[in-house]
């Protein structure tokens, strides 16, 4: 990112859905994708659902060009950016699907990380 300001300014910020790939330095994992999520400021929209859809779709785009076959991903915008976390969620498994079938064996494992017992909830029913 301090190389990004560099070269646009200062004031330079992450778009949302424009996924960015650094080195894990001492995590588990080869490399972190960051990801800058909707924030969600008064009533939902088709284009912040389509901005949420994207950020899952752009990485795992990411993650096919540099031969990543593994990607964990968390409740993307659902905290300090209000998103509904159930409508993100819905929005994160049929994204990942599709994708996951329209590229067979480009991405071997996605996991879905969440924060709460809540939003594991969420996500096991989506899995039933």
């Amino acid at each position: 990112m301090n190389q990004l300001r560099i070269r646009y300014g200062r004031d330079y910020e992450q778009p949302t859905a424009v996924p960015m790939l650094t080195d894990a330095y001492n995590l588990p994992a080869k490399k972190v994708i960051h990801v800058v999520g909707p924030i969600v400021s008064g009533h939902l929209t088709p284009a912040l659902e389509q901005d949420l859809a994207d950020c899952y779709s752009n990485t795992l785009n990411l993650c096919a060009e540099n031969g990543l076959k593994s990607v964990a991903f968390c409740c993307i915008s659902t905290g300090v950016f209000h998103f509904p976390p159930e409508r993100a969620a819905q929005i994160a498994v049929e994204t990942v699907r599709e994708w996951l079938l329209e590229h067979e064996s480009a991405v071997d494992r996605v996991i879905f990380n969440v924060f709460t017992d809540k939003d594991r909830d969420i996500y096991e029913q989506l899995f039933e």
